[in-house]
């Protein structure tokens, strides 16, 4: 693929859209930031939205925060989901739209659409099964024939899971063949939780979990071969040493990301498929008995209309603060982090993985910011300046593809280390 260089007809590297939402607004932020990344050492970006002075507001806020002045000069473009004639023409402007309106299974597939349509790449941050799994059902094969890249998933869900996998894999000395995650997030003095938006995901993503089962039928997918030793399912709730606190499973998009690429990374590379297991820690006992009456009242409220009309109208009571309509402060988001802990198993170079237990460990970790709100902008825009820079080393043809799929030959992780987003390799090879 050539050079991306921005030209009258096309005078974007990026463009932002949803800029004013809750976390759209810290993506300007973030592309503020890197205006010095992008293609020859300049990017040209503007931000998208409904409505344009809420835009301009946006740009404001921005400038201010950043002390960057110049920021109220950046091109605003007036764009709905609701009007495709504005979002072709949106489309048409830029090389690399980021797509930051959700919930995506309400909003995301006009956005997809016109970018096809139109020869812009798309970017989200979504982490909702059913959206990420049908749009590439449905478009894979029209992005492939125009050229087109999709990446989903390009936020915490799942950039740190998908592309942690691989450089654990990378580190491996022989056939790496089962991982499992422990995510764990740690709060200042100011407590710490979510925006309602992605709760709002979550509660209509469960409650139509029939589809994402529809969908995987769809595809006709013959099961991955399993190499090595069949990796163990743990408990809902345990107790695990490897983070000295109870855990769940994680019920994010990590895991369904994680298996799609290594799926592509066994039929175009013929690479043996990492099984996968992703897990969240929740605290001590208390916090056990908290989360499985949430989660209980949760799955049964789900099923209705009416419950689903309760969760979402009041998201801090029904998740226990986790969630609110006002999103985090700035002391809240300053004061939080992660740590995303791999512990990895599989058979030294020589080793038969069809004989015997596995021989080898690995331990690797990846920590950062703030997931939702710092590290989410940073991993969405460090993919659009790794996809502006090395378009040669993304995969040959267009397509809708998942983070690891997209950028495993780039240096997306040696970009994100440099952005406080760190992977390291902890022990083991």
């Amino acid at each position: 693929m050539a050079t991306l260089t921005t030209s009258s007809k096309r005078p974007y590297h990026i463009i932002v859209f949803g800029a004013t939402g809750f976390t759209g607004q810290f993506v300007v932020e973030e592309v503020a930031r890197t205006c010095t990344e992008g293609p020859g050492g300049l990017l040209q970006w503007a931000v998208a939205g409904r409505n344009r002075d809420r835009l301009e507001k946006t740009l404001i806020q921005a400038a201010d925060a950043l002390c960057k002045p110049e920021l109220k000069c950046v091109e605003v473009i007036v764009a709905d989901v609701a009007e495709p004639e504005s979002l072709a023409i949106m489309c048409k402007q830029g090389f690399i739209v980021l797509n930051c309106v959700g919930p995506y299974r309400f909003y995301g597939e006009p956005v997809v659409k016109a970018c096809i349509e139109n020869g812009a790449h798309c970017i989200d941050i979504c982490g909702e099964p059913q959206f990420l799994e049908g749009i590439q059902l449905k478009y894979h094969s029209k992005a492939q024939e125009n050229g087109v890249y999709i990446i989903g998933s390009c936020g915490f869900d799942s950039i740190p899971a998908d592309m942690g996998i691989l450089y654990t894999q990378n580190h491996f000395k022989g056939t790496l063949t089962a991982v499992e995650s422990f995510l764990t997030i740690n709060t200042g003095p100011e407590g710490g939780c979510a925006h309602d938006a992605t709760w709002q995901s979550a509660i209509f993503g469960f409650a139509d979990s029939a589809s994402l089962r529809r969908i995987r039928k769809k595809f006709g997918h013959k099961p991955l071969p399993t190499g090595g030793a069949r990796i163990k399912k743990r408990g809902a709730v345990f107790f695990t040493k490897e983070i000295e606190q109870y855990a769940v499973p994680f019920m994010g998009s990590d895991p369904s990301v994680v298996r799609r690429t290594q799926r592509y990374m066994h039929e175009e590379h013929n690479h043996c498929p990492v099984q996968y297991m992703a897990y969240v820690g929740i605290g001590g006992p208390f916090s056990v008995v908290k989360t499985l009456f949430a989660g209980v009242l949760f799955w049964f409220m789900v099923k209705f209309s009416f419950g689903r009309g309760l969760l979402t109208q009041f998201p801090a009571f029904f998740s226990f603060g986790l969630f609110s309509k006002s999103g985090p402060s700035r002391k809240q988001m300053d004061g939080t982090s992660f740590c995303l802990r791999f512990m990895g198993e599989g058979y030294t170079t020589g080793q038969d993985p069809s004989l015997g237990k596995p021989n080898a460990t690995i331990n690797t970790e990846i920590t950062g910011p703030e997931p939702g709100y710092i590290a989410t902008p940073i991993t969405m825009v460090q993919a659009a300046i790794t996809l502006l820079n090395e378009p040669h080393c993304l995969p040959d043809k267009g397509g809708v593809f998942t983070p690891g799929s997209a950028f495993a030959r780039t240096t997306l992780i040696e970009r994100l280390n440099k952005h406080g987003v760190q992977f390291s390799l902890k022990s083991g090879q």
